[in-house]
């Protein structure tokens, strides 16, 4: 197998397309990038920003290029020794728009009788597919027959539906065409609670689709396979929860790509989580992410964040009140169809086994379980539930046996409980909780406050023996902030006092109903730093909405959402606000900075495949999508490879630029300096201020929690003892047995040393 040095992702879309990918192969090749790793390029719903939404899995999507832009890419990257590696999306595909998706007209037009009705997971005990797009159920009045084209089709408004063979002639009574149909078009409220069809998490325009049934693998993984005989080195699976049975489904796709291929899973693990035995390298770094973050947040000021949390906050609840609430609303609001789907199949609809399905759902501790694998978080799950509720014992009893020996019931619990975990946490209170969100990430562990340098090297010494070919990252397309807000939101975990006058002088002039969301609206801030303010106003009603509490997406309340944009605004204009913030701000900027580069210089160098995520080579302080897919500007970053001199740390970015490509180009260069993992330690008073580890040949020495190091007067005696003679390779300086850590870090609050 050949495995990347390290990858760089790339957003493609209309705007980004594969020759604009194509031009960049040169950029990547000076940075030190071992592989370029796209989003998805199969065919989207046309206008998609994203590409998760496939309606052909046949073709390259003409939008991003096409087929043709497809093959000049491949050229490009192999003409500047660039592998590809490609986001692929199993578990489900777009029907937001109909006719653009051939196997869900096909569905429609035909119902169970249709060619490629097995492709989709729809129950159709429950007699029509149900379609939930109107405005209200009432909205049967604005339906029509289009007659316009070559073949008449059911309007609504924009929309277009195909009308059964033989169903409609002129004349026609409506409501009779409307009954042979083999769907209905109903409120679109009506989808959470009677969607007879499975769904990505809530989204009811992705539609599940079968791959445990080997047609229809076979029929969507057919360009996979052409991809990978082009040339494609390796595949990010996404979301590999929601298919039946990812054990089976990674290890078809293993046969279908061989052993040569680089193959990844998107999943979500835990702390203390294990990785299944699936036939992949590791997951996409979720869990990496994790590691580093808690390395650099300051523990001993917990309890500063716990009182001012509470001070402030409406709601007193504790992270783990927070996720039950979350979760349990996923359970049987947000996924009520799920549970009733899993309710019929047990041919049961009694309240205690409704409730059952749900709080079984709520209390696992993982995503899910996998079919043959280990019950032990199921187990956790009915010892939590028959002491929560033990009203619920008996049904909890029937249920267990259920849940591992039938398949389907085991299959649907498995997706449903994934799902649950999603919405809940990862969607809903990450925006609730607001303790310290610089911890408020995918597969993050927010209840926890950092971490202890015993315990990073204790992970890495694991991912080195278990994930030595996953992938880490920093950020991706779906962290909830990037990864340079976190770096100054990390500095921020070690002045809680200054943070608590800018907090106290906000709340006093503004608004905000919720001092939870409160906040999470100061610490974004403090994160970001003043940045554009419509991207501000952006975020926080995203956020506001996602939390559900005082508005959502569905049910917007323009108060609160003026309130919290006037917070912001607040920042900005307010004067004594402002005073604060900027106090604030000035005070964790360069902390922040050797934050950026010390978390940076980690990422690349420990055990693992490191991704770049786009345009984050530099300085970056996006939040969550889209605001993360937002145009980077690559013409100042081709600039920064003819820069000559040693660039210093501050705020123009090109002292992480020259930490990134100096660590991509020597893991490329030099693979044999990363083989192993040994933790470093320095001796002195300001010992706990350094983190680093020898790979093997390659010794990284960072910096953390930088602002605690200068009110301690620096590194003092702190010492490192190196055996022979070592180089720094981010500023040529040599070094020899014992080294003062004040000296290792002369210029730079990280080194990458090699032997001479």
């Amino acid at each position: 197998m050949t495995v990347p040095s390290s990858t760089y992702r790339l957003q493609l879309s209309a705007e980004f397309t594969l020759d604009d990918a194509a031009a960049l192969m040169d950029y990547l090749q000076e940075l030190g990038v071992g592989a370029v790793y796209l989003s998805p390029v199969l065919t989207a719903t046309k206008g998609s920003t994203h590409g998760y939404d496939t309606t052909d899995p046949t073709s390259v999507d003409p939008e991003r290029g096409g087929e043709e832009a497809w093959s000049r890419l491949l050229t490009a990257a192999k003409e500047h020794g660039l592998a590809v590696v490609v986001d692929i999306v199993p578990n489900h595909v777009g029907v937001s728009a109909p006719q653009e998706n051939h196997a869900w007209w096909d569905v429609l037009t035909h119902g169970p009788d249709a060619a490629r009705a097995h492709w989709f997971d729809i129950d159709w005990t429950r007699g029509k597919l149900l379609v939930p797009i109107l405005g209200s159920d009432a909205d049967t009045a604005e339906l029509s027959v289009d007659t316009s084209g070559d073949e008449p089709l059911l309007a609504y408004y924009d929309h277009r539906f195909p009308l059964a063979p033989g169903t409609w002639s002129p004349g026609a009574d409506l409501s009779d065409v409307l009954a042979q149909q083999h769907y209905e078009l109903v409120d679109w409220r009506r989808g959470d609670s009677e969607l007879n069809y499975r769904r990505f998490f809530t989204i009811t325009t992705l539609a599940g689709i079968r791959q445990e049934d080997p047609d229809v693998f076979a029929a969507t993984h057919a360009r996979i396979a052409r991809m990978l005989a082009e040339g494609v080195g390796g595949l990010r699976v996404d979301h590999p929860d929601g298919v039946a049975d990812p054990a089976d489904y990674f290890s078809r796709l293993r046969d279908l790509a061989g052993e040569k291929t680089w193959l990844l899973g998107e999943k979500i693990l835990e702390p203390g989580e294990k990785l299944p035995d699936w036939p992949i390298e590791g997951t996409t770094g979720y869990d990496a992410l994790r590691e580093v973050e808690h390395a650099f947040i300051d523990t001993a000021k917990a309890d500063a964040f716990d009182d001012l949390y509470r001070r402030y906050a409406t709601d007193q609840r504790t992270f783990t009140e927070h996720v039950g609430d979350a979760k349990r609303r996923a359970a049987t609001e947000l996924l009520a169809a799920e549970r009733a789907r899993m309710l019929r199949v047990l041919g049961r609809d009694d309240a205690a086994t409704t409730d059952a399905l749900a709080e079984l759902a709520v209390a696992m501790p993982v995503y899910r379980t996998y079919p043959g694998d280990t019950t032990e978080p199921l187990d956790q799950a009915v010892a939590s539930v028959t002491d929560s509720r033990p009203d619920l014992t008996e049904a909890v009893a029937a249920l267990r046996p259920m849940l591992t020996t039938d398949p389907e019931m085991s299959r649907r619990f498995g997706q449903y409980s994934g799902a649950v975990m999603a919405k809940g946490v990862e969607d809903t209170t990450f925006y609730r909780w607001s303790r310290f969100v610089g911890l408020n990430e995918v597969g993050g562990d927010p209840a926890t406050f950092g971490g202890s340098l015993d315990a990073f090297h204790d992970a890495q010494q694991e991912r080195q023996s278990a994930q030595p070919q996953a992938m880490t990252a920093l950020a991706t397309h779906d962290t909830k902030r990037g990864e340079d807000v976190r770096a100054r939101l990390a500095a921020l975990s070690e002045v809680p006092v200054t943070y608590g006058r800018f907090l106290e002088e906000l709340e006093h002039h503004t608004e905000v109903p919720n001092g939870n969301f409160l906040q999470l609206i100061a610490q974004t801030v403090v994160g970001a730093g003043i940045i554009e303010r419509q991207r501000l106003h952006d975020y926080v009603i995203k956020a506001a909405r996602e939390a559900s509490q005082e508005t959502t997406w569905t049910q917007v309340n323009e108060t609160f959402e003026q309130a919290i944009t006037a917070a912001v605004d607040a920042c900005f204009d307010h004067e004594s606000v402002r005073v604060q913030l900027d106090r604030l701000l000035s005070l964790i900027e360069q902390p922040g900075w050797s934050n950026s580069l010390g978390r940076k210089l980690v990422q690349l160098t420990m055990p693992g495949v490191p991704d770049v995520y786009q345009g984050t080579e530099m300085l970056d302080d996006s939040l969550v999508d889209p605001d993360n897919r937002r145009p980077v500007d690559y013409s100042a970053r081709r600039a920064m490879l003819d820069s000559t001199p040693l660039p210093w740390l501050d705020g123009s970015g090109a002292a992480k630029f020259h930490v990134v490509r100096t660590a991509l180009r020597l893991r490329r260069e030099c693979p044999e300096l990363f083989t192993g993992y040994t933790p470093m330690h320095a001796n002195g008073d300001a010992a706990d201020h350094f983190l680093g580890f020898d790979r093997g040949g390659a010794l990284t020495a960072v910096t953390r929690l930088p602002y605690g190091l200068g009110q301690r007067d620096g590194w003092g005696d702190t010492s490192l003892m190196l055996q022979g003679s070592w180089t720094d390779q981010l500023t040529g300086a040599g070094f020899t047995g014992e080294v003062r850590v004040n000296d290792l870090f002369d210029h730079y609050p990280v080194a990458l040393l090699t032997k001479q």
